[in-house]
């Protein structure tokens, strides 16, 4: 266990933590690539590998800045993430769409860990006028969140409408078509009340 004495130490700790939950995604992401069927989200998985690579690479930087060697500390919160992300990838679907959809979901779950973890460094780091590291884990945090971002598209656009069943869809389709009816419906009874509340009154008039 770390003796935490300063900011820059918590720091340094942080960035250990990352380090080995980056190291440990350039392994898991091309496991969820090849189990992906979605092309556009294959590429997006490939495209954000690469990126993961290159940002090992600034977080070694960042070690440099900080006059030390590159460390890895067991990232636990990464570590589960990960091994969930392959338990899912592995169910049983009726559906490749649902795995894909599956998959998303895992892969974002590790974008926002990642957009938190690097946004506590770049704070701590801006604290400590560590102006070279902020600009470092910034790039970093800014491809983490496009990252996040493109999925959220894909699934909109392609994979949560692929993975939706049959039923699914008839039952969307008419609860759209319901709304409509529902609506002329509730405009009949208030149509006919407000009939019956002027027959009411004509009544009573002519009874006066």
């Amino acid at each position: 266990m770390a003796s935490i004495d300063s900011l820059r130490t918590l720091l340094v700790e942080q960035l250990k933590d990352i380090y080995d939950a980056e190291k440990r995604l350039t392994k898991a992401i091309p496991k969820l690539i090849k189990k992906s069927t979605s092309d556009e989200l294959k590429t997006a998985l490939q495209h954000h590998l690469d990126e993961t690579e290159e940002q090992v690479g600034r977080l070694e930087q960042a070690f440099e800045q900080l006059d030390m060697a590159a460390k890895a500390r067991t990232c636990a919160g990464m570590k589960g993430l990960i091994e969930e992300g392959d338990e899912h990838a592995g169910d049983d679907y009726d559906d490749d769409g649902l795995r894909d959809a599956a998959i998303i979901g895992a892969a974002q779950r590790v974008e926002h860990y990642e957009i938190a973890a690097y946004g506590t460094a770049i704070a701590h780091a801006r604290l400590l006028e560590l102006d070279d590291v902020v600009s470092l884990l910034t790039e970093t945090i800014d491809e983490e969140k496009a990252a996040d971002k493109k999925l959220t598209a894909i699934a909109e656009s392609v994979v949560n409408l692929d993975a939706a069943t049959e039923d699914e869809v008839r039952m969307a389709g008419r609860r759209s078509r319901g709304a409509p009816a529902m609506a002329m419906m509730g405009r009949g009874v208030s149509a006919r009340s407000s009939a019956h509340d002027r027959g009411g009154r004509s009544s009573r008039r002519s009874r006066r």
